[in-house]
């Protein structure tokens, strides 16, 4: 679809200043209109973009972004001064002109009284930041070290026994899922929009219906680049520039507006309490922070926003507000302010206009809940969006392992053992039943064990059904656990035991692995929709052994519905988001298609500093296509790729290749197994004199090698240094030329990994890397997408004019559905191809060659899912010039930029 986007004024969006702080390549002046006319006609819209990396993505989606909404805040200001003289047609001219004057007068003095609230705020920070009173920030320890006292029984009751669910609901209706907190608490929640209560109307906060933008990305790192790129730019205020005036003067101001950015995070990233932040996992700091807040608690956290402290939680709102800061700021100034970072950023929301949070927040409907994240009418920016369905399935997945079920055990056994007594009515049933389920996953998981199967699928009823689990209500059990936090007592109580052995046994022990929410999640995980998710086991080979049993999720569909269907528009970005088709099919599927807006950027690099070659042979080929006889062809499927020739012959085409290419060379397999069966044989000598060819590829280059569990670190800097830093003979003479590393596609180092300028002179993608369709979940995963596929394709639908659409047979919905799965599974491994071949060219002076090495990549529907920046480069022919063409194609590129 191509959309043709405008401002509010009607004007051609290309035309618009998108305050861009560098002059816009053309590339990005096409990303920056193509998501401003994603924005500007909303309703649901999406766009899938895709610039590739080095073309300055974070800062197009910021500038076309912020643009869009500091415009459309203007114009509602404008609506809302038009407001003022609705009803006032018969009125004289002069009292119209006068109602319309005050109001703008009014909204902005409102807003200038901010601008100055916030822009004080923002000196008192430099002033603060000059004199060296800003420590970089550091977690609170607890005091050092200090005397431990053994608890008496008493103690161990209040702290560990779980309370009485009677006692409990006393406080207030159990129904409230904010009761845990105090009074003071859910005042101040109540003031700030949180927590159900009526919200008190406060003039320094911004109407919390205004439009934000919700950012997101994988990691803790993309989130703290992207809120640095976001302090670049300078945006116009976001009130009509007319309404900007001196009070003195009366004269028309060009005035810059800060951008208002909270950053969102976990407990674990944010909580200043030592004593919880120490816990180490995020299931049991959760637990023990909401403990912490219960009205009957003797040791209330000290740092939870309260009435004590609400002058402290605005003064850490407008802080946060007037800085654009990031998770180290957030938790410094909450650390300051002594007051928590995590609650008190809940009250910054409401004047945000930009939020930024890891994925799992935005993913999780009960995440955003709990964050008082509401998506209606607002938008969301997906940012790195190529592994958005991974991303899905991994927040949904659980999985729990023998030896945690041991564990589990154990840790009840001691609690019951200490406890068990004092445990009344509903807490005893409950306890029970989580050990039924303990026992009955644990027998099962020892069956599965010791059967000869290495893998497969389970069913939900047969895992439950040895200590008759199955008949438990397990989404009674789940809640009941969450709302007791019962997993926290007991795992606290079975910690505090050791920690007692240990000091008598004078040795320091490591904390547990807290198992009993590894169940929870777990349990979470089979409440889910039969028709939506596996069970799965999996042998894990030792030492020690074990067998594990994991949820996985099988489309992505109905987790992601939600927020698709709240949003005023969702765009998905990222530098290698080919194929399209996917995104569409699984996460869209009930979209108009006029919805869907798609754009594949072009490089900032001239064409001259890319060279794409398909290399599908070591000969040349006739003029008739692809013929030649095996092992000429290069053809890594499963079946034929074992071939020693063939082997043999790849490792000359990359001894070939080392030859030409100066300093650095990453070659991709399709697997650990078949690298590390690849290297079997290059270390073989193929006659009783000729050397092998990994010793005539150490010759040329410094061989690293990634292993499936090593360190990619300490390879990745091994590798640097020996092109950036090589250490060099007395005699001055060097025989290696760079370094050659051996990576996987999929593994640490195609994903994230920066192989610029001289670390990716050339990058070479052997075969293609699908995935093992005989294992379990990929075959359930493709037996879902047919069922899926057959029940939309062939159930009645409605016509826009009411009328019943004739379903298709089933006879051509099962040709479609098999074809809907074959591109579901050869998509993912082009995304996976697509991610590899972007460790190279980073920014707009690089250059790289990049060789496809398989008789399949000229294909027409291979190169189809290719990112169009690499099929535009590609050498015309090449897929039947052989090596010797490659050779020579390689020569001139690289002569061509010797010293640049």
């Amino acid at each position: 679809m191509t959309l043709k986007a405008s401002d509010p004024e009607g004007h051609d969006a290309s035309q618009l200043d998108f305050h861009h702080p560098f002059t816009p390549y053309d590339v990005q002046l096409e990303f920056m209109r193509t998501a401003y006319g994603v924005l500007e006609k909303g309703n649901g819209q999406v766009g899938i973009l895709e610039s590739p990396t080095g073309t300055g993505k974070s800062l197009s989606l910021i500038c076309s972004v912020l643009t869009w909404l500091r415009n459309h805040k203007r114009t509602s200001y404008e609506a809302s001064c038009k407001a003022a003289t609705k009803g006032m047609e018969n009125e004289p001219e002069w009292m119209v002109e006068t109602a319309l004057r005050r109001k703008r007068e009014e909204l902005a003095k409102k807003w200038e009284e901010r601008e100055a609230q916030l822009e004080k705020i923002r000196e008192q920070e430099k002033l603060q930041e000059q004199r060296g009173r800003l420590s970089k920030r550091q977690r609170l320890d607890d005091g050092g070290s200090r005397l431990r006292m053994k608890k008496n029984e008493a103690d161990e009751d209040a702290e560990f026994l779980v309370a009485d669910r009677d006692d409990n609901d006393a406080d207030g209706a159990s129904d409230d899922p904010y009761k845990h907190l105090s009074k003071e608490t859910r005042l101040l929640m109540s003031k700030v929009g949180l927590g159900g209560g009526i919200r008190a109307e406060e003039e320094d906060v911004q109407a919390e219906d205004e439009i934000k933008v919700y950012y997101t990305s994988r990691t803790h790192s993309q989130l703290t680049q992207f809120i640095s790129e976001l302090r670049r730019p300078t945006f116009p205020p976001s009130i009509p520039g007319d309404l900007v005036a001196t009070r003195k003067t009366g004269q028309e101001r060009s005035a810059a507006e800060t951008i208002k950015e909270v950053p969102l995070s976990s407990r674990q990233k944010l909580c200043i309490n030592p004593s919880v932040s120490k816990l180490g996992s995020l299931a049991a700091i959760n637990d023990r922070c909401t403990e912490l807040q219960q009205a009957k608690s003797e040791k209330k956290c000290p740092y939870m926003p309260n009435a004590e402290n609400i002058a402290k939680t605005h003064q850490f709102r407008d802080t946060v507000l007037a800085t654009v800061p990031d998770i180290e700021d957030l938790y410094r100034i909450g650390n300051d302010l002594k007051v928590c970072p995590y609650y008190a950023s809940r009250t910054a929301i409401p004047g945000a206009e930009v939020i930024t949070l890891p994925y799992p927040l935005l993913l999780q409907q009960s995440a955003r809940e709990a964050l008082g994240i509401k998506l209606e009418g607002n938008i969301v920016v997906i940012d790195e969006a190529h592994n958005i369905m991974d991303a899905v399935a991994n927040v949904h997945a659980a999985g729990i392992t023998l030896s945690d079920l041991r564990r589990a055990r154990q840790m009840l056994a001691v609690y019951v053992k200490r406890f068990g007594k004092k445990l009344k009515g509903e807490n005893r049933v409950m306890v029970a039943q989580v050990g039924k389920v303990v026992e009955s996953l644990r027998e099962w998981l020892i069956a599965a064990f010791e059967s000869g199967v290495q893998h497969g699928i389970a069913d939900p009823a047969e895992i439950l059904r040895a200590r008759g689990a199955d008949q438990l209500n397990l989404y009674e059990l789940v809640h009941y656990i969450q709302e007791s936090k019962l997993a926290y007592k007991i795992e606290s109580y079975a910690n505090h035991i050791e920690e007692q052995d240990s000091e008598s046994a004078q040795h320091k022990s490591s904390p547990s692995t807290p198992v009993l929410h590894i169940l929870v999640s777990f349990l979470m995980a089979l409440t889910n929709l039969s028709t939506e998710g596996r069970i799965f086991f999996e042998k894990i080979p030792g030492p020690p052994p074990d067998i594990k049993l994991s949820y996985l999720l099988l489309s992505p569909t109905h987790a992601f519905s939600s927020i698709a269907s709240s949003a005023r528009a969702v765009i998905l970005a990222g530098g290698t988001m080919s194929p399209f088709d996917d995104y569409k099919a699984h996460l869209f599927p009930n979209l108009d298609p006029g919805k869907i807006t798609t754009l594949s950027c072009g490089h900032v690099i001239p064409s001259s500093n890319l060279c794409v070659w398909t290399l599908t042979s070591t000969r040349p080929l006739s003029s008739g296509g692809m013929s030649g006889a095996a092992p000429d062809l290069f053809e890594f499927s499963f079946q034929k790729r074992s071939d020693r020739a063939m082997m043999q012959q790849l490792g000359a085409a990359v001894l070939n290749i080392c030859s030409v290419v100066p300093d650095g060379v990453v070659v991709f397999f399709p697997s650990y197994g078949y690298l590390d069966e690849l290297v079997s044989v290059w270390q073989t000598a193929s006659g009783p004199v000729a050397k092998t060819v990994w010793e005539r590829l150490a010759a040329k280059k410094t061989v690293f090698r990634e292993t499936k569990g090593g360190s990619s670190d300490e390879t990745l800097q091994s590798y640097t240094k020996a092109i950036l830093d090589p250490d060099v003979p007395k005699d001055g003479k060097r025989t290696q030329n760079g370094a050659l590393l051996l990576s996987v596609v999929g593994g640490k180092m195609s994903e994230g990994i920066n192989f610029s300028d001289r670390l990716g002179r050339c990058v070479v993608i052997v075969g293609l890397p699908y995935p093992n369709i005989h294992s379990p979940d990929w075959k359930a995963r493709i037996e879902y997408i047919q069922s899926s596929t057959m029940t939309r394709l062939t159930e009645p639908t409605t016509n826009p004019d009411g009328s019943q659409a004739k379903a298709m047979s089933r006879e051509e919905a099962q040709v479609l559905a098999k074809q809907a799965s074959r591109d579901f599974y050869e998509n993912a491994c082009m995304r996976a191809v697509n991610q590899s071949i972007g460790r190279a060219i980073r920014h707009m002076n690089d250059y790289a060659a990049i060789v496809l090495v398989d008789r399949r990549f000229g294909t027409e529907r291979i190169r189809g899912k290719l990112p169009g920046w690499i099929r535009n480069g590609m050498v015309e022919g090449s897929e039947s010039k052989g090596l010797p063409g490659l050779m020579g194609s390689l020569n001139m590129f690289f002569r061509a930029k010797k010293g640049c």
